[in-house]
């Protein structure tokens, strides 16, 4: 009876703690479904739902070119700064070689900068470059902003792996890139995955850099463009709630296809020692 009780208890809680987390996309979507004339009540749900904010969200703006912008960025940004932080990452923790851990302190340091002190030497950089209002543009910014977390993140799980194997591809004849390639890369691979994906949604979700850099409305990512949805005069919140939904569903989806990597990375350290 008690342990009955208990499990009742538990759901109960688990059930409240969901609807906390879940709150603001569930009256985002009931937002989006409401008429012009119902947006700004209180009320959870209408009884007259219609998908025009949706329609309005589409050709109000180039919401699908916002997308594109943002996968196109959010894609190279992680997969550049997977390839250059699991070659770092291999190399202080596998690698016989000096000053390591000042190595991995500076990494560490350089992750405490706020954006913004940043954000004028880079712009400037783009700018003399020519690279403003391009995908490059961005994905200099991103990648630096991703690499500390990226390294930190793989360094955990490189260092996670047993000697032993490191050792006997190395008796077999592995050069340091065979054995990293053959030996290291293959089991580190669920603390790649979720490195991959908080850097990819990092990248999805950045508006400082990218409201400063890429000004032209054909370039602009999906937080920026869903910001330039309001006028002066008006705040379409409809249009923002829709266009929210549509931007969050792709995120949603590739969560839930790795999602068994994702937990693995994160629960594990690929194996044990």
């Amino acid at each position: 009876m008690l342990k009955n009780q208990a499990g009742i208890r538990f759901y109960i809680f688990l059930a409240i703690f969901v609807f906390l987390v879940m709150f603001p996309f569930i009256w985002i979507f009931l937002t989006s479904l409401k008429p012009q004339n119902e947006l700004t009540s209180f009320a959870w749900f209408t009884s007259n739902a219609t998908l025009e904010s949706y329609a309005s969200a589409i050709t109000t703006r180039p919401l699908f070119r916002y997308m594109l912008n943002s996968f196109v960025v959010s894609g190279l940004t992680t997969v550049l700064s997977l390839l250059i932080a699991s070659f770092t990452a291999y190399a202080v923790t596998r690698l016989p070689i000096r000053g390591k851990s000042l190595i991995l302190g500076l990494v560490l340091a350089s992750s405490m900068f706020p954006p913004i002190a940043i954000l004028s030497p880079i712009f400037n950089f783009v700018t003399d470059t020519g690279l403003r209002n391009s995908y490059i543009g961005l994905v200099i910014p991103y990648i630096t902003i991703s690499l500390p977390l990226a390294i930190w993140i793989l360094a955990t799980f490189f260092q996670k792996i047993p000697w032993e194997l490191e050792e006997s591809a190395k008796l077999d004849g592995a050069t340091p890139f065979q054995t990293y390639r053959q030996i290291i890369l293959p089991l580190a691979t669920p603390g790649i995955f979720t490195t991959a994906i908080l850097v990819f949604v990092a990248a999805w979700n950045e508006y400082l850099f990218a409201l400063a850099i890429n000004t032209a409305d054909a370039w602009r990512t999906i937080p920026v463009g869903i910001s330039f949805y309001q006028s002066e005069y008006t705040v379409p919140w409809g249009d923002i709630s829709a266009a929210t939904v549509i931007v969050t569903i792709p995120i949603v989806i590739l969560v839930l296809i790795f999602q068994r990597r994702i937990v693995s990375g994160l629960t594990s350290g690929s194996v044990k020692e």
